[in-house]
């Protein structure tokens, strides 16, 4: 049984896709950039914002890449009120799994400012035991947020599961060594998911806990 359950935010926690969406946009008119369709902006959350950038913008002046992330930063957090919302049943279902034993841990594209601030807005952070943010460590699809992790919480791979709607969450968790487990109301079409071969298909937040119940009774 997973000891350890580790889950991207944005899309997966949080319903942020677009606020992304519409600060990226304006970061771009800003500077004078290409304009950025919602599919294109979409596409590449989870990413760093640096990988996003260079993703979004390919052939961008390094000069812009810092440019882009102030403003992106500017709209997210204090200038676009998108709204922004927990998905359904987040904090009742974190919580009966904390109290149920399992350690939960986040791994995002987020800045540490950004993750931060929705950690005191949200008031989850208690209920997480770690966290690493896209600009302290590599950005996925790397493994290296989740071996970090996993260090830190002196597990191994098969202790633990990488939760998240991105193709970027799940690569990251196959090449960690984990069990990953899809998210189909995310950023990314669960069919782009599907390849890395989730444990489960997750189409509500709540359904988690009852899985990983269920998971734990059938086994011998």
């Amino acid at each position: 049984m997973y000891k350890l359950l580790i889950f991207d935010w944005d899309g997966t926690i949080i319903d942020s896709a677009a606020r992304i969406v519409s600060s990226m946009q304006k970061a771009a008119r800003d500077l004078k950039q290409p304009e950025l369709t919602d599919d294109a902006v979409r596409n590449i959350i989870g990413l760093g914002l640096p990988e996003a950038i260079q993703m979004l913008i390919p052939g961008v002046d390094d000069a812009i890449i810092p440019q882009m992330r102030e403003r992106y930063g500017h709209y997210y957090l204090d200038a676009d009120d998108t709204p922004t919302a927990l998905f359904e049943g987040v904090e009742q279902t974190l919580s009966n799994l904390k109290q149920k034993g399992f350690r939960l841990a986040v791994a995002t594209g987020k800045s540490r400012r950004g993750l931060d601030r929705v950690f005191a807005e949200t008031g989850l952070e208690p209920l997480f035991e770690t966290s690493r943010c896209a600009d302290e460590t590599t950005s996925k699809p790397h493994p290296h947020m989740l071996e970090e992790i996993l260090e830190e919480t002196g597990l191994n791979p098969s202790d633990a599961v990488m939760i998240g709607d991105t193709e970027f969450d799940l690569e990251m968790g196959v090449r960690a060594g984990m069990d990953t487990i899809a998210v189909s109301y995310g950023a990314h079409h669960i069919d782009r998911l599907l390849q890395y071969k989730p444990v489960l298909v997750m189409h509500q937040f709540t359904e988690l806990e009852n899985w990983l119940t269920e998971t734990s009774l059938n086994r011998p």
